[in-house]
């Protein structure tokens, strides 16, 4: 048996006036997930546990079977991981967004949707004027880049920028938790100050202002943490694995669980992302692996853009271009393929920010019987054989032959 996760990140939602109280996944056109809903078993699954933040690193890893309480770390060492960054025991790396700052408030949490030329050029820069013996901005992709504090100290309280838009950035400022997190805190927050003095003025935020885009006149540090300790899904599962996605968060997830991390070109994490370039490599990357991660990020970026007509418009491609090529290819294959979809979280659009609903999910083995479900959406997948899952269960339910 072979298995394959297609995961639409953020894709459930609430529904919508809008749509007539319906959500994206009733309202979008998704007859091949459909489908697969008919011929598979599906349910709902609590991937954030509700007492943990209901950000996609805790999500991701629950959907790949891990404790959670265990092995979370902040998604700033997976992303670091990813891009090669070497961390070592005692450093805090942590997630350094480039964001747009307007009238003293946080416009958005991307700068527009950066390009990573132009943010490389911003980060070297940073790096130039701020770092040190002991700290050091990482460059990453877009929007989303690592700053690693050598020695830094745990007990901080962040504030995720995509949770707050509109908010003013000096009331969401970094916060310690005790005593020994304040040197660490201040640091951080004396950065973000001066990276906005730095930035301001930088020909590259000029320029994008020229043309009427958003420039990316601060850092935002969020999401912290050291080097995890955890098993690879080979000494957990037993299973050979491989990821694929635009995203560093999930390449870096892959580092740790083992699984051989494959790029794709033209990969972007929007909706103009190359579904046909990914949905092939996922079908090779089967041949030789027990197992493929197929992440998808346009879903999620269009929850948090608050745009349900995008979010649609992202279903019906992830359904037409990926879903649809990667069912009719598993069924040429000799070995049996399970094939599972759901999401890592919900992103709802009307809220722009991820939430701990519990998030519904197919999963098709050739070797079950179905269960009466028709459609895949977050009302019907209640009704579902598998009921609600919880914490491993989902990956552990998923991997049964």
């Amino acid at each position: 048996m072979k298995y394959i996760i297609i995961l639409g990140d953020g894709m459930a939602d609430r529904p919508i006036a809008k749509l007539g109280n319906k959500t994206p996944l009733m309202a979008a056109d998704i007859p091949n997930i459909d489908k697969l809903a008919k011929m598979g078993k599906t349910g709902m699954f609590q991937s954030v546990p509700l007492d943990m933040p209901p950000g996609s690193e805790v999500a991701n890893l629950a959907v790949l079977g891990y404790d959670v309480y265990k092995v979370y770390q902040g998604r700033g060492v997976l992303e670091g991981a990813s891009m090669g960054v070497n961390i070592e025991e005692g450093d805090l790396a942590m997630r350094c967004n480039l964001l747009c700052i307007e009238d003293e408030k946080i416009k958005n949490h991307s700068a527009g949707h950066i390009s990573s030329e132009e943010s490389h050029v911003l980060i070297d820069f940073l790096n130039e004027k701020l770092a040190t013996d002991k700290i050091r901005f990482h460059p990453g992709i877009s929007f989303r880049h690592l700053l690693v504090v050598k020695g830094g100290n745990n007990d901080l309280k962040f504030t995720p920028p995509h949770d707050v838009p509109g908010t003013p950035f000096k009331d969401v400022m970094i916060e310690a938790t005790s005593e020994k997190g304040k040197k660490t805190a201040d640091l951080l927050n004396d950065l973000i100050l001066k990276s906005q003095k730095l930035l301001n003025d930088h020909p590259i935020n000029k320029k994008r202002i020229a043309e009427g885009k958003d420039p990316a006149n601060s850092v935002w540090f969020w999401s912290s943490g050291y080097k995890p300790q955890m098993k690879t899904l080979n000494e957990k599962y037993g299973i050979s694995g491989a990821a694929i996605s635009a995203v560093d968060i999930i390449k870096g997830l892959g580092v740790f669980a083992g699984m051989d991390v494959i790029e794709v070109e033209g990969a972007t994490g929007l909706t103009d992302t190359n579904y046909e370039g990914k949905a092939e490599a996922a079908v090779n990357a089967l041949r030789n692996h027990d197992f493929v991660y197929l992440h998808v990020e346009a879903t999620d970026e269009a929850g948090h853009a608050g745009d349900e007509d995008l979010k649609i418009k992202a279903l019906e491609y992830l359904d037409k271009r990926v879903v649809k090529y990667v069912m009719e290819e598993t069924a040429k294959m000799a070995e049996d393929v399970t094939i599972a979809i759901l999401p890592d979280h919900a992103t709802p659009c009307e809220i722009r920010t991820h939430t701990h609903d519990a998030i519904p999910f197919i999963i098709y083995n050739p070797k079950y019987n179905a269960d009466s479900v028709q459609k895949y959406d977050e009302e019907s997948c209640k009704n579902g054989a598998f009921g609600l899952l919880k914490q491993d269960e989902f990956f552990r339910t998923f991997l049964e032959k």
